[in-house]
């Protein structure tokens, strides 16, 4: 229920081009801290775009494959150990923040984030159409919930991914996220302390 489809880029955009140089850096085994920088010559917002959906994906899959881990009787609150608790709040049907269970809130993160990056408005996709002024606040409210899902995997369910045999993957993807997060400023560092 809560793994959603990639969503992708059209092959001949300039993003699926950056996209592709994305991937090629991560898979070529270069220091993650220099594959996240911004090449020369591309646009930050192009840049940020990419890795925010390329994020929501990935994460998106790791949530989704111990997701039968993580139920409303093993996770009844949305938190990281007994000092953090995440709270959902949004525009429409949580207008304070509302204490919900963790699969609550990763269902209801999860249908917010895919909301925004198919929003043409917020993430355009056609050529010359420009990122609304405040496209890199939206990205930062992305991310900083996208990390409480690593926050919640880590500290709650990292030995069901020990299990699985998956901690490679979530400690590469989580040190891209990290190193990303870090060059661009886009997590304040304070969101970042349960881990």
């Amino acid at each position: 229920k809560t793994f959603r489809p990639r969503k992708k880029f059209e092959p001949g955009t300039q993003r699926f081009e950056l996209y592709k140089k994305a991937q090629a850096s991560l898979k070529s085994g270069l220091d993650l801290k220099s594959v996240v920088q911004l090449p020369p010559g591309e646009s930050i917002n192009d840049w940020i775009a990419v890795h925010v959906v390329d994020f929501f994906n990935r994460i998106n899959l790791i949530y989704g494959t111990m997701s039968e881990y993580c139920t409303e009787k093993s996770c009844p609150i949305m938190s990281g150990g007994l000092k953090y608790e995440y709270r959902w709040q949004d525009d429409s049907k949580y207008k304070k923040p509302t204490k919900l269970s963790a699969p609550q809130y990763m269902c209801m993160l999860m249908d917010w984030i895919e909301m925004l990056i198919n929003n043409e408005d917020i993430f355009p996709t056609r050529i010359g159409v420009p990122f609304p002024k405040q496209f890199q606040q939206v990205c930062t409210k992305i991310l900083t919930r996208l990390f409480r899902v690593f926050v919640h995997v880590y500290i709650h369910h990292f030995d069901s991914i020990i299990n699985m045999g998956a901690e490679a993957h979530v400690n590469t993807c989580y040190k891209h996220f990290y190193y990303f997060i870090r060059e661009f400023s886009l997590v304040d560092h304070r969101e970042l302390e349960p881990l």
